[in-house]
């Protein structure tokens, strides 16, 4: 192994890294979906695993596709920033109604006062909420099959826009070996560091109480789904 190479695994590992800790929406969207769901471990761990794989796979695959046809570094990065515009764009969307449709649920789940007259008079209160059997089942089922769906979309059309130039190193000296070990090794690192991001948070939340909050997790979640798409966009992050 060249020295050279060792320098471009040792960028990659470090780019993948990075990239990936300074980037929210690789683990925040996972974060707070799970939670608001109410799904497993196993749930969260399958769900960011794919949503990771396939957001540096589809990179890989320009990647690859822009060397075998010749096309300059400069014309593949336009081509991921587009890539990169409508991944946002997709994220504030999916945030901004989703987080509509939980203030919407809140608001319908907010606890009421029921009060009710029994023998000799005697009056009495209890509280309650409107939970989820009040929602049609095939709606609630539809909904919990949909969304992993639209993370995985959006991830997909993410782009890994630090892949492209270490892909192009081994690609112009003509090193499958290497050009397969640089990818291999960026894409290893990104979805790790997403997971385990992923799983720290998934057990430090359980020491927090959110009983008083549970109601508008839903809309929580949108929130930050959303602000991580408008900080895509906007702050460039």
């Amino acid at each position: 192994m060249t020295d050279e190479l060792m320098i471009l695994l040792f960028t990659a590992v470090s780019i993948g890294f990075f990239h990936t800790l300074f980037g929210p929406d690789h683990y925040l969207p996972f974060i707070v979906m799970s939670r608001s769901g109410k799904w497993s471990l196993g749930k969260t761990t399958i769900i960011t695993f794919l949503c990771g794989l396939g957001h540096v796979l589809s990179s890989v695959v320009l990647g690859l596709l822009g060397i075998a046809l010749g096309i300059a570094v400069s014309q593949l990065e336009v081509f991921e920033s587009v890539r990169g515009n409508i991944a946002a764009w997709a994220l504030i969307a999916f945030g901004l109604v989703y987080f509509v449709w939980g203030i919407r649920r809140a608001i319908r789940n907010r606890p009421h006062r029921h009060l009710h007259f029994h023998d000799e008079d005697v009056l009495h209160s209890h509280e309650h909420v409107h939970r989820q059997e009040h929602l049609h089942i095939h709606t609630k089922e539809e909904g919990k099959k949909i969304t992993p769906w639209i993370l995985f979309t959006i991830f997909v059309l993410g782009p890994c826009e630090p892949l492209i130039p270490i892909l192009m190193y081994p690609a112009a000296q003509q090193n499958l070996f290497g050009l397969i070990l640089v990818a291999s090794l960026f894409g290893v690192v990104t979805i790790l560091t997403m997971l385990s991001i992923v799983w720290i948070s998934y057990y430090s939340l359980n020491f927090i109480p959110t009983a008083k909050i549970e109601r508008y997790m839903h809309a929580i979640a949108g929130a930050t789904v959303f602000l991580c798409g408008a900080a895509i966009q906007f702050l460039g992050l």
